[in-house]
């Protein structure tokens, strides 16, 4: 398929199904997007000290992310040099080297060949060592703690890639009373029948809950309200703001950056939503934010209003109920989605538990106007421009010569 039809099929009026569904294209796809783009892995507090790892994927490529005992995070493929097979096996662990199963061979934490059986029968020229280490990812960068990696050696530096989506990431991390948070409670993983784009497309979108969740919007309206701070009002009030009025859609904010980013705003308002709000906890929260803020400082974080933030092509965020999912791509009809729930640190401990349990309740057309820091704002709330910017991005990865 060549870029003269690939171009064809995302036009200013319609997209071709084939962006959906075709095989060929997910192939092409898993070598020009997710091949060249920076993809975000997980986060630092996973691999805390030398020795801790944990494995992902990169589009189709396996990898292991790890930390050496230098000090650096290393991605490295996840196949033996030497025949193929996947070196580890396991989700998360602590480990001196990782061992293939197969034959053996052994690798340190940066990759390197540490040791293999019979080294004899492998013929090399004199002084000429046999090598073949695990194939390192050339580009790793981190930001606020979050990790993220590119398969392409060449391309943006990762604050370019994100532009000004890091502002979504400093919300998230300004939120805890220390200044950083955890993964924590481990992850939650579920998989749909159908392409990756959607569920990207599907996190920005505003229609959508007044028709797909109606039968919850119902159920929520017909319980009476639990006791402030009851774990069942967090999903009582979620249902009842998917049931909110046209004219709070309308008047969500919803913006586009380059990449294919975007984000939400001014809809999930603390008051409404967050049960913690009348809870002594959530009074002792805001008071350990205000002594590392200030009280303008705390107040100005907390009226942060930034929902789902896209980072696109393969994650999503929210600062407020501190989730990141992160999409797995396995074939043009198929995708997995992680959800990782994160810990304010220094914050009490029933914030982490009203994200756990948040995370156990949730998992129209318009043009766009010029907004600030040369992002797009989508005229309305429902307005598809997250897509459509997107959409553009996507043939931007798959149309670029090199």
């Amino acid at each position: 398929m060549n870029i003269q039809a690939i171009k064809g099929l995302v036009q200013p009026d319609r997209v071709h199904r084939a962006v959906y569904t075709d095989p060929a294209l997910f192939e092409l796809e898993m070598d020009r997007v997710f091949g060249r783009a920076w993809l975000i892995l997980g986060h630092e507090s996973q691999v805390r000290s030398p020795g801790d790892f944990f494995t992902t994927r990169m589009g189709r490529e396996p990898v292991i992310v790890t930390r050496h005992t230098d000090g650096s995070v290393r991605v490295l493929v996840n196949r033996c040099a030497h025949r193929g097979a996947r070196v580890c096996e396991a989700a998360a662990g602590t480990t001196a080297e990782f061992v293939c199963a197969y034959h053996g061979w052994t690798y340190g934490t940066d990759g390197r060949l540490a040791g293999l059986p019979l080294p004899d029968g492998y013929t090399r020229p004199a002084g000429e060592s046999i090598g073949g280490g695990l194939t390192r990812v050339p580009r790793v960068d981190a930001y606020r703690g979050f990790l993220f990696a590119s398969l392409a050696e060449h391309g943006p530096t990762l604050a370019e890639f994100l532009g000004p989506l890091r502002a979504s990431f400093d919300d998230f991390v300004e939120r805890a009373p220390d200044g950083e948070v955890e993964v924590a409670g481990g992850v939650f993983k579920h998989a749909y029948q159908g392409n990756w784009k959607l569920v990207l497309e599907n996190h920005n979108d505003t229609v959508h809950p007044t028709f797909v969740h109606a039968s919850s919007i119902w159920a929520a309206r017909q319980e009476p309200m639990a006791a402030p701070g009851a774990y069942s009002e967090i999903g009582v009030r979620q249902m009842l703001q998917n049931g909110a009025p046209w004219e709070v859609w309308e008047n969500t904010g919803l913006w586009v950056a380059g990449y294919g980013h975007s984000w939400m705003a001014d809809y999930h308002d603390d008051s409404r939503l967050v049960a913690a709000l009348e809870h002594p906890a959530f009074a002792e929260y805001r008071a350990a934010l205000e002594r590392r803020l200030g009280r303008e400082g705390a107040a100005r974080v907390l009226g942060e209003l930034r929902w789902n933030s896209i980072v696109y092509p393969n994650g999503s965020f929210m600062s407020q109920f501190r989730q990141l999912r992160i999409v797995h791509p396995i074939a043009a009809d198929r995708t997995v989605v992680y959800a990782y729930s994160f810990r304010l640190k220094g914050a009490p401990e029933r914030m982490f538990r009203d994200t756990v349990a948040f995370a156990n309740v949730v998992n129209g057309t318009a043009s766009p106007v010029p907004d600030r820091d040369g992002t797009l704002r989508g005229r309305t709330g429902t307005s598809e421009v997250h897509i459509r910017n997107q959409l553009a991005a996507w043939l931007e990865y798959m149309t670029a010569e090199s």
